[in-house]
């Protein structure tokens, strides 16, 4: 039997970082249980925005929760109210706490995993077709620079009686390479039928070739600079 590692967990402390950042002696679970529920919370009150992942940072009685979206516009709202509004339904999760708010914009969102996956779940829900989805949402991925991508979907796929598993791929998905940035999200459609899940994994480059790539430029920034 294929034994699945998740691609984020597997490269944690790597690649990529914690998405809660904190250290707690005490009041560890109750901590932990809060992160859970302002994720949920945040997730279910803005879906429509885009929302890829929130990364929380605790230090002391200071709260701050990072929001990566992709429409930072529904997020902030009229001259920043619709923050201020979630700021203030957020105390009520942990009390005596001060909570901040930082929204990071997603600028390609076609190359977000969680997005990618969430807009496919989307029209299934929709009644799209879901080959016609899943394939649409390839395509647009690797139009916008992606090494690969893998997409699926499992569950009674077009209202038929017996549930099935069907994917796509296109490009490269190096799941075992660490230094591989692979990026990956899972969605769920609840259709008339019952509920599919969509799960996507988008190859993004090696970590060493955008060093390598970064380290060029600079040094030809620098020769330009020299002349």
């Amino acid at each position: 039997m294929g034994q699945k590692v998740h691609p984020y967990g597997f490269r944690i402390g790597t690649l990529y970082g914690w998405q809660s950042n904190w250290f707690a002696e005490r009041r560890y679970a109750t901590q932990l249980h809060e992160d859970i529920e302002i994720r949920k919370f945040i997730k279910k009150k803005l879906y429509h925005a885009g929302i890829s992942r929130v990364v929380i940072d605790r230090t002391g009685d200071k709260v701050v929760v990072n929001i990566h979206t992709a429409r930072p516009g529904i997020l902030i709202g009229k001259r920043g109210a619709e923050v201020e509004t979630l700021r203030a339904e957020l105390g009520r999760f942990s009390e005596n706490k001060e909570f901040f708010i930082n929204i990071r914009e997603i600028r390609k969102a076609e190359l977000d995993a969680q997005l990618v996956a969430e807009n496919v779940a989307l029209q299934l829900e929709r009644r799209v077709a879901f080959r016609r989805a899943m394939k649409k949402a390839v395509t647009s991925t690797m139009k916008f620079g992606a090494g690969g991508i893998r997409l699926q979907c499992a569950g009674r796929l077009g209202g038929s009686e017996m549930g099935r598993r069907e994917w796509y791929r296109e490009g490269r998905v190096p799941l075992h390479t660490l230094r591989a940035e692979i990026d990956y999200g899972f969605a769920e459609a609840k259709t008339t039928y019952g509920v599919i899940g969509v799960k996507c994994w988008v190859f993004k480059g090696d970590v060493a070739d955008k060093e390598m790539r970064q380290n060029a430029l600079s040094q030809r920034v620098g020769e330009v600079q020299a002349r």
